[in-house]
């Protein structure tokens, strides 16, 4: 099969992460028998040095002209905020692509790994019901694109922002949603304050309607209060959550702090069409740019992601997943999820501390291990 992918890397870390991204792409187009055109575009900072401009119309003709885009990370250091390189440079490098593409929901994992359960902030006792869940969050509707005011009325200052949403935009993401809940344990809660908000009784009403269309899906329906408490006491319970615009990006931040560090995070932004862009949540780390020391699974779960939602190519993003898991589990630890203070391996003697090249040649190596026809690892002699 061939596919195209604009390849956006950005800035800091973004460039280190994507290469290692790359890497893996290209030994999952040599097993599983696809060809991968990588069409490299600026964003960001980088994008500003050389157009003048944070996404410039040269890299939209590249993601007009893809199957997807994966895209690393855009920003500058806080202290170099005021310059013109950096002032708004992720609203117009992520936020016009959202408008520009339409990507209506967004996809966001959390999954606390076999032997990673000591850096999340959760007690052992919580995690030993495991936690593998996906987050689906409408992203054109809801108060980020309502009508905003702020004035003074008798002589008392107001801000009002308008919440709305149709039932068009509800479906689009109900329909994830439930084809999301397909792929995986058939269980979506669809998350709501129908008890409060007239935005969510349409919320859970279109829900509703739409799972007609689904009748091998279980629904449920939950408030987002009792939602935020249950991902801290029992995340166990969920499989996919959709849920609105605001919600989701809560709800979302509180699940990713599960799995302990954004780096074992991806993230993807998809259309009513299948195209997405599909990205780390985390920053460009300034501070560690250049270093070699960055996690770069964040980006290759991205990849993954890209695979699985846009390419419809599951078992290659199933394989990509078993071997960053299969590395984790062998003990292989860049800085930001070792579980020892300032690197010092010694008390965790099975961990073995690793730059951002050797963490992606320990998921290759895993990779190599699969077979193409399954997906699954084959099984290696030892002596």
């Amino acid at each position: 099969m061939q596919r195209t992918i604009a390849v956006l890397p950005g800035d800091g870390i973004g460039r280190e992460v994507m290469r290692e991204a790359v890497r893996v792409l290209k030994v999952v187009a040599d097993k599983f028998g696809h060809e991968f055109h990588l069409n490299e575009g600026s964003a960001g900072g980088a994008a500003y040095e050389k157009y003048g401009a944070h996404l410039p119309q040269e890299t939209l003709d590249i993601c007009s002209a893809s199957d997807a885009i994966l895209f690393g990370s855009v920003g500058g250091p806080v202290s170099e905020s005021t310059l013109p390189k950096w002032v708004d440079c992720e609203r117009n490098s992520i936020l016009t692509l959202r408008k520009t593409f339409k990507f209506a929901v967004n996809l966001r994992p959390a999954k606390v790994y076999s032997g990673m359960e000591e850096i999340s902030p959760l007690k052992k006792e919580v995690l030993d019901r495991g936690v593998d869940m996906l987050i689906i969050r409408e992203l054109l509707g809801d108060a980020y694109f309502g009508r905003h005011e702020e004035g003074e009325r008798n002589g008392v200052r107001y801000a009002s922002d308008e919440s709305e949403y149709n039932e068009d935009q509800i479906k689009v993401a109900a329909h994830a949603g439930f084809k999301a809940a397909r792929l995986r344990k058939k269980r979506l809660t669809s998350v709501d304050k129908a008890n409060v908000l007239t935005a969510s009784r349409l919320w859970r009403k279109v829900v509703k309607e739409v799972s007609s269309e689904y009748p091998d899906i279980q629904l449920e329906d939950m408030l987002v209060d009792n939602c935020a408490m249950q991902l801290i006491k029992d995340p166990a319970q969920f499989d996919v959550i959709v849920t609105s615009n605001m919600f989701g990006d809560i709800l979302s931040d509180a699940a990713a702090a599960i799995p302990g560090s954004l780096g074992l995070c991806a993230s993807a932004s998809i259309n009513d069409q299948g195209f997405g862009l599909y990205e780390p949540p985390g920053g460009s780390a300034q501070d560690i740019a250049g270093k070699g020391i960055a996690n770069p699974i964040a980006q290759i779960l991205s990849a993954a992601l890209l695979l699985r939602y846009s390419f419809a190519m599951e078992t290659e993003a199933q394989a990509i997943e078993n071997a960053v898991e299969a590395a984790l589990k062998a003990g292989y630890r860049t800085g930001d999820i070792t579980r020892s203070t300032a690197g010092d391996t010694t008390k965790n003697s099975t961990e073995k501390l690793v730059g951002t090249e050797a963490m992606t040649n320990a998921i290759i190596e895993e990779l190599e291990k699969t077979n193409a026809k399954s997906g699954k690892k084959e099984a290696v002699a030892t002596a």
